[in-house]
Parts: structure tokens; sequence; C-alpha cells
């Protein structure tokens, strides 16, 4: 008899965190060897566009979340200058593992120790159905623009 591994907690969490949200999503664990929005979106055929990046950025020491598409990057001192911020910079790991309870490259966009600002971009309204990661590395859920709006009370933006 076979037995598939068992799931790693933290998609668990996740999973059970999006269930207890009302979310409609799947949850979908993606090979390792997908780590950018492009291989993300390769490996679920869709469009880089419509995978939502999770970057959590540090504004002098207070984390600021932003879900962007794959499409692009984020304009950090447009972003700034928009919300009366001082400067963004990419958080380092330990800062994102404090903030997030998560790693770099599986910070989900909701599931956080406490509230942290999030703003969405606007682009990802493009797509009927978008991917966010789900608490790790490998995993990702589906989702709508409206429903990522709802579940993570963001602020809509222009990021780019």
């Amino acid at each position: 008899m076979t037995t598939s591994p068992a799931e790693h907690p933290a998609i668990t969490e996740f999973r059970a965190a999006l269930t207890s949200a009302g979310a409609t999503g799947r949850v979908v664990v993606l090979p390792d060897s997908v780590h950018t929005a492009k291989l993300a979106a390769e490996a679920l055929g869709c469009q880089v566009g419509a995978i939502a990046n999770s970057l959590l950025f540090d504004c002098e020491g207070r984390p600021v979340l932003i879900l962007t598409s794959g499409a692009h990057r984020v304009d950090t001192v447009k972003v700034a200058d928009a919300l009366g911020l001082g400067r963004l910079r990419r958080a380092g790991p330990e800062f994102v593992r404090e903030h997030t309870g998560q790693v770099i490259g599986g910070v989900s966009p909701l599931n956080h120790p406490r509230a942290i600002p999030t703003y969405l971009d606007v682009t990802l309204r493009d797509h009927p159905e978008i991917w966010a990661a789900a608490g790790h590395p490998a995993a990702v859920f589906s989702t709508t623009y409206g429903e990522l709006l709802t579940l993570t009370g963001a602020t809509e933006l222009e990021v780019e």
C-alpha cells in the first residue's frame, strides 16, 4: 500500500484559515522547482499577471504587504509617495517571519499573527482567477480579485 507524504503543517494551517474565512478557492501544491511567478504561471496554465505576489516591505520598522501582479514590479518610490509613507525596502527573512509567521516565497495574503496594512494591485482585477501563496513556497490558492480584497481588507492601489 502506498501512502502520500504528509502535507506540510504551514499548508494545513493555511487551508484551515482559508476555510474559516469562507473562501471558495482551492489549494494546489506545486513542484519545488516552481519558485518564480513565471514558473508558477506555467505550472498552473495561467498568465503570469494572474499570479499575486505577496511582497512584504519594511517601512521604518513597520510591515507593509503589497499584493502585486507577477507581471511587473512595485515602484516603491511611487507607492511610498502615494501612501504618505517613508522609504519602503524589501523585508529580510527574519522580518518576514516575525510579521507573517511565514517564509519568503510562501507569504500568503492572510493568516498572519497580527494585522498588516495590505495593498492590492488593481491590475489583478483583469484576471477572472488569480493565484496567491498559501503559506508555503510550494503552495498556492485560487481566488478572485473581489474575494482577495474581502479576505485581506486590502486597499486598492496602483503599484507600477
